[in-house]
């Protein structure tokens, strides 16, 4: 029962690494939260199930699509949403992201209804014993796939050029245009690269749950969230660390407590967390 709900725990909090990844890379070069990221997680399932239902694409690249359609949805709310609000007081970018968010849902109500659609999968799951625990190869697809986004964004920070760039111009962008960095470009690369993460947990989730509607973005938005305050925000390896944690709390309190609060325990850690320290559980940008 401890294994089952604790792997549970670990994939869905997996899909919450790879949103608060957006949340924390977005605050880390902008210092602003983009409250769309759940409607960009959306997207990505959206269109990567309208592909999938035309019965021309395999699967392999819908998800690319998807995950390139929901990058491209965040560089256009960079460049119409943000960009124009940058030297505003912080509350103007945080209301746009927030219009921006209900815009999307209300787009997505319109254009595909309210009902809950289908994922059109194309593989056939089963489940495997794990020391004595039956676990679905859908669970550990959705576990590997995330984990290795994680390590390649890990990578690419670390060891690439414009990883590098990404980083200097998060401690300073007036310092990294001196040194002749393209800080628009960098901050457009940043909203791409964090919006097709939050699309690929989005087709992630729908192929887990087997279903997309227009809402579904909401929930997962908000519990990435508290993921990437728990963990630092700003900071990615924090922002990978307090989604599994989030994960993983969730899954064994509606196990061992009630199933009924589960949606409550991403938001009473969140409450726990700034009142005991708010910095996280890794220190987030400018702490």
């Amino acid at each position: 029962m401890f294994l089952q709900q604790l792997l549970n725990g670990l994939t869905t909090g997996s899909v919450y690494a790879l949103i608060a990844l957006g949340y924390t890379m977005i605050y880390g070069i902008l210092g602003l939260i983009n409250f769309a990221q759940g409607e960009i997680y959306m997207f990505g399932a959206f269109v990567t199930v309208l592909l999938l239902a035309t019965g021309q694409v395999n699967f392999v690249l819908a998800f690319i699509a998807g995950m390139g359609a929901a990058g491209v949805l965040g560089v256009v709310l960079e460049r119409v949403a943000f960009r124009p609000l940058r030297g505003f007081h912080p509350l103007v970018p945080l209301i746009s992201a927030i219009g921006a968010s209900i815009f999307l849902q209300s787009l997505a109500l319109l254009l595909f209804g309210p009902n809950d659609r289908p994922f059109p999968i194309q593989f056939t799951f089963s489940s495997v014993d794990v020391a004595g625990v039956p676990v679905s190869t859908l669970q550990m697809a959705i576990l590997a796939a995330a984990l290795g986004f994680m390590g390649l964004l890990v990578v690419f920070v670390r060891y690439t050029r414009y990883g590098k760039a990404i980083v200097a111009c998060a401690l300073d962008r007036d310092t990294a245009r001196l040194m002749g960095i393209n800080v628009d470009r960098m901050v457009a690369l940043t909203f791409f690269i964090g919006s097709a993460l939050s699309g690929a947990a989005g087709i992630l989730m729908a192929c887990y749950y087997n279903a997309t509607y227009p809402r579904m973005g909401l929930l997962p938005g908000l519990k990435a969230f508290s993921a990437a305050i728990l963990g630092g925000v700003g900071n990615i390896p924090g922002a990978i660390l307090g989604g599994l944690f989030l994960g993983m709390a969730e899954s064994l309190g509606a196990a061992y407590i009630s199933s009924g609060y589960k949606d409550a325990i991403a938001f009473a850690i969140l409450i726990l967390v700034l009142l005991i320290r708010p910095q996280g559980i890794l220190r987030g940008r400018g702490e």
